[in-house]
C-alpha cells in the first residue's frame, strides 16, 4: 500500500476514534442538565391529587387497581419468578441487564425451555455488556426448545454506535398479568454466601393488575430495540384483572441527551417533600441539582433526610469514595448517610412522607438517569410504603452511619481522593 494512502488511512481512522472518544466521553459526564421545581409545589404528597400531578409531568399513567407484594432478597424472590415461570400459558417475557452463567441462571433457563416446549412464548433480552461473559450456548436448551433470545447494543450489531447505552432495567412479565420488577437480576451473588461474599442485599416486587400492561410494554419497546418485531397480539395486553386496591404508575426512561423522565420524577419528589426523604441506592452520586433539592428540603422544610448506601462489601470501590465526597457538604447540613455493612445491598428504593414510594431498577447516579433504559413503579399505598420503611429500619441497625466526625477522621488517601473526585463530578 502507497505511504500517502496508509497515512490518510491512519489519520481517518484516528479522527473517528478521536470522534467516538469525546462522544462517549460527553455521554459519561455530562452534560448535566439542571433541574428544579418552576415555583414552589402548591401540592402534598398525600393529596389524593398527587399522583395526577406527577403522571403529567412523566407522561404516565396511574392504575388503581394492582395488587403488590414485597419480596426482599434472593430467598424471596427468585422462588416466586421462577413459580411464574412454571404456571405461565401464553408468554414470558425477561429482561435483565445481567443474566451470569450459574446455578440460578442455569435453574431458570430449564424452566423457560420446559414452558417454551409447551407452547408458551418465551421472548428474553438481555444486555450485551452486563451479560458479556454469559455464552450464547448457555441458552442452547430455550432456543432448541422454540424460545428467543436478544442481545441488547451488541458491538458484533448495527446498533454499535450505541454501545454505551445499556438496558438496566430488570423485568419478568408472565402472560401479561403479573409482573416482576425491582432492583435484582439473575446471578448466584443474590442467592450465594461465600467465604468474603456474603449473599447481596435486595428487594424485587411482584404486581397484578393494570401496570403489569404497562411494565409489558416496557418490555415491548427493547424488543423492538433489539429485533425489530412489534408485540400486538391480543395474549400480549390481556384485559387487567383489577384484583387489587392499590394505585401504582409505571415510568420508564431511555438514555439521550433530552430529559429523563425518571430524573422529573425524582427531582419532583425531593422538592415536594414535607416530612420525610428515604432512600436506599447502592451508588448514590446527588449531582447538582439533587443536592441542592436536599439541603432545601433540611434547611428551609425541615425534613429528615436519610440515606442508606452500600459500605465495605460495595463492588465499586470508588464510587463509594465518590459518594462520601459529594454526601460530605450535606452530611454536615444534617442529612444521615448510611453505609451497609453485612454485605453488598443493591436495593433501589425510596419513601416520600410515608405515603409513596419509588422502586425499580434506576439507581441515584448519572449513568440510569442519562445513558441506560430504567423502568422505575411508583406505589401510592402507606401500608406497602410502612413495610418498605419497616425495612429501611431494620438495615439501618446493620448500619455505620457517616458523621461529620467520621468525615474528619478519614485517611489521607480519601481525603485525597475527596479533592480529586470534581474531575469526576460532570458525571452528575
Amino acid at each position: 500500500m502507497p505511504h500517502t494512502i496508509r497515512n490518510t488511512l491512519a489519520a481517518a481512522g484516528a479522527g473517528v476514534l478521536a470522534f467516538e472518544g469525546a462522544r462517549l466521553g460527553l455521554q459519561l459526564l455530562g452534560p448535566a442538565r439542571r433541574y428544579r421545581l418552576a415555583a414552589d409545589p402548591d401540592i402534598s404528597p398525600a393529596s389524593p391529587e398527587y399522583a395526577a400531578r406527577l403522571g403529567c409531568i412523566v407522561d404516565a399513567l396511574t392504575y388503581e387497581d394492582n395488587r403488590v407484594s414485597v419480596l426482599p432478597n434472593g430467598c424471596e424472590f427468585y422462588p416466586a419468578e421462577l413459580q411464574a415461570i412454571d404456571q405461565a400459558h401464553h408468554s414470558i417475557h425477561l429482561e435483565a441487564y445481567e443474566f451470569l452463567e450459574g446455578d440460578i441462571t442455569r435453574e431458570c433457563v430449564s424452566r423457560l425451555a420446559e414452558r417454551a416446549k409447551s407452547g408458551v412464548a418465551v421472548r428474553l433480552v438481555i444486555d450485551a455488556l452486563g451479560s458479556f461473559r454469559t455464552r450464547q450456548s448457555f441458552f442452547a436448551p430455550l432456543t432448541a426448545a422454540g424460545g428467543k433470545v436478544a442481545w441488547y447494543h451488541s458491538i458484533a450489531s448495527r446498533d454499535w454506535p450505541l454501545w454505551d447505552y445499556r438496558t438496566h432495567r430488570k423485568l419478568l412479565i408472565v402472560d401479561g398479568t403479573v409482573g416482576f420488577a425491582g432492583g435484582a437480576d439473575w446471578a448466584d451473588h443474590w442467592i450465594e454466601n461465600r467465604p468474603g461474599r456474603p449473599a447481596w442485599r435486595d428487594t424485587n416486587f411482584r404486581f397484578e393488575g393494570g401496570v403489569v400492561r404497562t411494565l409489558n410494554a416496557t418490555f415491548a419497546q427493547n424488543w423492538v430495540d433489539s429485533t425489530g418485531e412489534v408485540l400486538f397480539a391480543a395474549d400480549e395486553f390481556p384485559p387487567a384483572r383489577g384484583e387489587g386496591k392499590t394505585p401504582c404508575m409505571v415510568v420508564m426512561s431511555s438514555p439521550g441527551y433530552g430529559t429523563s423522565r425518571a430524573r422529573v420524577l425524582f427531582q419532583a419528589l425531593l422538592d415536594s417533600a414535607e416530612h420525610s426523604i428515604r432512600i436506599t441506592s447502592p451508588y448514590f452520586l446527588p449531582d447538582r441539582s439533587v443536592r441542592p433539592a436536599l439541603k432545601r428540603a433540611i434547611r428551609k422544610r425541615e425534613v429528615s433526610v436519610q440515606v442508606l448506601t452500600a459500605g465495605a462489601y460495595s463492588d465499586y470501590s470508588a464510587v463509594r469514595r465518590l459518594s462520601e465526597a459529594l454526601c460530605a457538604p450535606l452530611v454536615r447540613q444534617g442529612m444521615e448517610l448510611y453505609e451497609y455493612q453485612p454485605a453488598m445491598i443493591h436495593a433501589k428504593l425510596m419513601t416520600i412522607d410515608g405515603v409513596c414510594a419509588v422502586v425499580g431498577s434506576a439507581n441515584f447516579d448519572h449513568r440510569s438517569f442519562a445513558l441506560n433504559d430504567e423502568v422505575n413503579v411508583v406505589i401510592f399505598d402507606r401500608e406497602i410504603v410502612a413495610s418498605l420503611e419497616q425495612q429501611f429500619d431494620d438495615d439501618l441497625a446493620r448500619s455505620r452511619r457517616i458523621t461529620p466526625d467520621s468525615l474528619r477522621r478519614e485517611s489521607l488517601a480519601t481525603r485525597l481522593f475527596a479533592d480529586l473526585s470534581w474531575i469526576f463530578r460532570r458525571e452528575e
